[in-house]
């Protein structure tokens, strides 16, 4: 069994995404979790404006995200789109297409552009000084000129990169599907090392964004482990188990990090799908403390508040310090939520139907919603919302992108 096809078996909508359902078919259950109860809003959503950038990501699982960097928002689609915007209007500042061209089994080399190509599977989008890094399902990781997108150096690698390249020290790091870690010179793209890992039978379709901090390469692993990588050699400096898989079968052993690590104040955050969330200190790998909560969305942080959205779409507020929960939002349960980002007295979250909604970060009540998909599955809001001053960056799996005020 292949691993997409694991996924699909365990996860198959509400991971994925590829299967819609109108209201015309949809049972009970269905209807009943994409009724949303009436809302006493604090406030309405204010639209700056509206836009598009290629087709977005249709319905492929992915985890690409907007980035904000250089006073421009950098964004891309699965195809091979990737455009700088101005973030006050959502005018383009550049534009290119990375779709690959392919000749009787010939594939042309990455710098030639063309709109009509094959999908260049664009995955993951970071940006580090004047470089933006892209990497793609087929194994491409890019380094574009941030203020024209034109390309600098590509570079190819053994496995799927289906995570967004992280950037520090003087290298930029790929983790792979089949289980290693890439480093290569962002300045040159000359390799630096690679070190491989263990991956498990079946795991998640998805891979853990490495963090770069304190001269390590910090990742989690399908094998349910947080570890550092010493980031000038690649080797392995400690590695920690956060969970143990348990169960008879594989279905039931997944025990994926797949969240990015959160790092902040000598402490390493981490989440497990399985349900694990562990505080981990940086230096020696000792776990701090451990609750029992699941997810494959990132954990979001602000002042002592650490916010996880859950594998069925719960929303909790915990004390980052020891653990302790502050708080819970079951409102929003099975609309496929995206991770949540702080804004001013709110989080903010995307869902499977195309809502966007605000919780307020003390109480836990949901505040305000927009909708900006039109209640139309194929314009969900797959990745967690972006903050950008006072706004939020949202976009939808039809490449549909979005600016919101949300009040000061």
């Amino acid at each position: 069994m292949t691993r997409a096809t694991g996924l699909a078996l365990l996860l198959s909508v509400s991971l994925s995404g590829c299967t819609t359902i109108s209201d015309w078919f949809a049972d009970e259950e269905e209807l009943e979790i994409r009724r949303l109860a009436p809302l006493d809003a604090e406030f309405k959503p204010t639209v700056n404006w509206e836009t598009e950038v290629g087709d977005g990501v249709d319905g492929y699982f992915s985890h690409l995200r907007p980035v904000y960097a250089n006073d421009k928002l950098y964004i891309a689609d699965r195809h091979g789109v990737v455009a700088a915007l101005d973030p006050q209007s959502g005018d383009k500042i550049w534009e290119k297409d990375f779709a690959v061209f392919k000749d009787e089994g010939w594939k042309s080399s990455i710098t030639n552009l063309w709109s009509s190509g094959a999908s260049a599977k664009i995955a993951g989008l970071s940006v580090s000084g004047e470089s933006v890094f892209v990497g793609t399902e087929d194994g491409i990781l890019m380094s574009l000129n941030a203020q024209s997108g034109e390309l600098n150096w590509s570079k190819s690698v053994e496995g799927e990169i289906l995570a967004a390249p992280a950037s520090g020290e003087g290298l930029v790091v790929v983790n792979t599907g089949a289980g290693t870690l890439f480093a290569f010179d962002s300045e040159t793209g000359e390799s630096a090392w690679q070190n491989e890992s263990d991956v498990p039978p079946l795991t998640l379709r998805g891979i853990s964004t490495p963090a770069i901090s304190n001269g390590g390469v910090i990742v989690g692993t399908p094998t349910g482990k947080i570890q550092v990588n010493i980031i000038d050699s690649g080797i392995v400096a400690w590695e920690t188990p956060i969970t143990a898989p348990s169960g008879a079968t594989e279905l039931e052993r997944i025990v994926d990090v797949d969240a990015a690590p959160l790092l902040y104040g000598g402490i390493i955050y981490a989440i497990s799908y399985n349900g694990t969330l562990a505080a981990i200190e940086l230096r020696s790998g000792r776990v701090i403390w451990k609750r029992e909560y699941g997810s494959y969305r990132n954990v979001s942080l602000e002042e002592n508040a650490l916010y996880v959205v859950d594998n069925n779409s719960h929303v909790y507020a915990l004390d980052r310090r020891n653990g302790v929960e502050m708080w819970s939002q079951s409102g929003l349960k099975q609309r496929v939520l995206t991770a949540a980002e702080p804004i001013g007295n709110y989080i903010v979250v995307g869902d499977k139907w195309g809502y966007v909604h605000w919780i307020n970060k003390e109480s836990g009540k949901i505040a305000a919603r927009y909708d900006l998909g039109g209640d139309d599955d194929d314009e969900s809001v797959f990745a967690a919302p972006l903050r950008v001053g006072n706004a939020i960056i949202a976009v939808t799996r039809e490449g549909d992108v979005a600016s919101l005020t949300t009040p000061e």
